[in-house]
Parts: C-alpha cells; structure tokens; sequence
C-alpha cells in the first residue's frame, strides 16, 4: 500500500467517524430534547448520550441552537417517510397532500421541540421547505398529473406553504389563533393550488388514514 492508498484510506476513516458522530449527536439531542425540551438540554448531556467528548460537539455545532436545528430537520425528514406510508393507499391525490398538510401544523403545534423552535419562523420554514420539499412537490406534480390541480409553479406553493404552516403555527401556540382552525388553515393552503374553497374545504374535513405519529 503506498502513501496515496493509505492517506485516502485515512481521510475514508476519518469522514465515516465524523458523519457517525454528527449522527449520534442528533439521535442524543433529540432524546434529550424531547424528554427536557430544548432550553433544559445542555450541551454537555447531549455530548455523553452520543458518547463524544464534551467539546467535540462544537466541533460540529456552534450552539445548541443549531443543533436543535438539525434534530428538527431530521424530525422533518422521518415525518414525510412516516406521511408517505399513511397515505400510500390513498388514490386521490388531493386527499395525500391535504393530509401532509394537516399533519406538519399537528407536528409543528403538538411537538414541544418543534414549538420551541417556531421563535426562529424564517429558519424553521426554510428547513421545512428543504427536507419536506421533495416530498409535498412530488404530491403536487402527482395531482397536477391528474388534472385536479392547475398551479403553474409547485415549488413556489410549497415555499408559500411551508411558511405559511410554520406563520400559523407560531399563531395557534402564542394564542393568537384558535387551534380549532386547523381544518380551515388547511382549506386556505390548499386554496394555493388552484381549487376552490368549497372544494378545499370538503378535502380539508374529510376522515384521515390511521394517524401518524408525531
């Protein structure tokens, strides 16, 4: 093995042990944050739950900001897996994003990580357009396809979407919305795709395949 070999072979290991310790950073940090919520978790509990030394989380986060960050753009990302399967058996394709819909705002209302975070509106939305994006524009296509759908641009949807989630969830968690209003929250969203609101109400009101949980 010469020393290009073994210095590539190196960087190999090296990269493998920090993608693992990012992980598990994460995997603590989102016990810990759960249990405690975010305020209560400290830095130095998370780092012995990953079994990391206390100042190498540092090394891959600046603060427990931006790790709280990531637990819950991981969260987001496990959300949208646990969404498609919900709906995998739905053939309306309205109904499946209706349901991804409704089931962020109960995520973002309910979750005591996520609602600690909803402070931080421009980030957290721009999380949840990024890590839930593929997901929610692929349902959009899917009803465009269909003919149920006439919006030109579904990015654009789900960027105005997922701030508007996010924007009415902080409403809904201050007490400054009733959280009754979910189900019209989720007809005005789907307003953006082109139907009307008659329509978008009856999608919005109708029964939900076995929950998710959040």
């Amino acid at each position: 093995m010469n020393a290009s070999t073994k210095e590539n072979e190196q960087e190999g290991r090296v990269a493998r042990r920090q993608r693992r310790n990012r992980e598990a950073l994460i995997k603590a940090a989102g016990t810990i944050m759960g249990d405690k919520g975010i305020d209560a978790a400290t830095m130095l509990e998370i780092a012995e739950l990953a079994d990391v030394g206390a100042g190498t989380v540092y090394n891959y986060f600046k603060s427990k900001d931006e790790l709280a960050i990531a637990v819950l753009e991981e969260m987001m990302h496990e959300l949208a897996l646990r969404i498609e399967r919900a709906t995998a058996g739905l053939a309306d394709p309205m109904e499946v994003y209706a349901f991804g819909i409704r089931t962020v705002l109960e995520a973002a209302t309910t979750d005591a990580r996520w609602k600690e975070m909803l402070y931080r509106s421009e980030v957290i939305a721009d999380a949840l357009f990024r890590r839930m994006g593929p997901f929610a524009i692929r349902d959009l296509r899917n009803a465009i396809g269909a003919g149920v759908f006439s919006m030109a641009e579904p990015e654009l949807v789900w960027h105005l979407t997922a701030h508007a989630i996010v924007g009415a969830s902080l409403a809904i968690t201050t007490d400054r919305l009733s959280g009754g209003l979910k189900d019209e929250i989720v007809g005005r969203l789907l307003c953006m795709t082109g139907i009307g609101i008659d329509a978008a109400t009856e999608i919005a009101a109708r029964p939900r395949p076995a929950s998710v949980v959040i």
